[in-house]
């Protein structure tokens, strides 16, 4: 006996059968009904509730290590100039520098107790867009991250409402905000320690070893009109 034959003799078939034709129609219709609701020429959807999602990325600027001393401040001048035209093109929204550091602090055979904490500052700076952040070694090696972003990560999620299309794409795409110069700043404050009496014990900690990433943070994201199955 063929499918249609089955159909024919089976009421629950029948009614999975106009079940999944009505889904199939009901959903590109929706959709169609969804995006025409629009104040814009371009056709993008209108103010409304959207479905917005977001992926992330990241484009390698510059990494190395770099000895800096008690005190003392290293700056790296970077430019995006030098990436491809496919890595120009992608939406950068943002800029991470991570940096890892150890202990470089000496002590006579007089001393106890560990090593006194250092701290490193890093900071990184494009156009208005800057931030600061400190990290310690602790116990003998340490690690931190600092970054700036120029994207708005409200819009992103699973119900976004009172937005049209277009102000969700203003508040995501940098619209090439990303290229230009940065600025990456990482300041050394070592901390010696101190003398331990009565046995003379002498400590000397002249800076630390850096090692640095800066990345560029891409963001692709998608938006789609929000749907609530009660809504078809």
């Amino acid at each position: 006996m063929g499918f249609l034959d089955d159909v024919k003799e089976d009421q629950k078939l029948q009614i999975q059968v106009l079940c999944v034709a009505f889904f199939f129609l009901a959903f590109p219709t929706y959709f169609f009904l969804k995006a025409a609701a629009t104040d814009d020429p371009a056709g993008m959807g209108g103010v409304g509730t959207y479905t917005v999602t977001g992926e992330f990325s990241y484009i390698e600027l510059a990494s190395s290590s770099q000895d800096i001393a008690d005190g003392e401040t290293f700056t790296l001048d970077l430019n995006t100039m030098d990436l491809s035209s496919e890595d120009k093109a992608k939406n950068i929204v943002g800029v991470l520098v991570s940096m890892s550091y150890s202990e470089n602090e000496q002590s006579s055979a007089g001393c106890v107790g560990g090593d006194a904490a250092d701290t490193i500052t890093g900071s990184v700076a494009h156009l208005e867009y800057s931030n600061s952040a400190d990290g310690q070694n602790s116990g003998g090696s340490g690690a931190h991250d600092v970054s700036t972003e120029w994207y708005n990560s409200s819009v992103i999620g699973e119900k976004i409402d009172g937005l049209s299309e277009s102000e969700i794409i203003e508040q995501l795409d940098s619209n090439g905000a990303g290229l230009g110069d940065y600025t990456v700043e990482i300041t050394v404050d070592a901390n010696q320690g101190g003398n331990t009496p009565p046995v003379l014990c002498q400590r000397s900690d002249d800076g630390e070893n850096v090692t640095y990433t800066v990345q560029l943070i891409v963001l692709d994201y998608e938006i789609t009109p929000y749907i609530e199955i009660e809504d078809i």
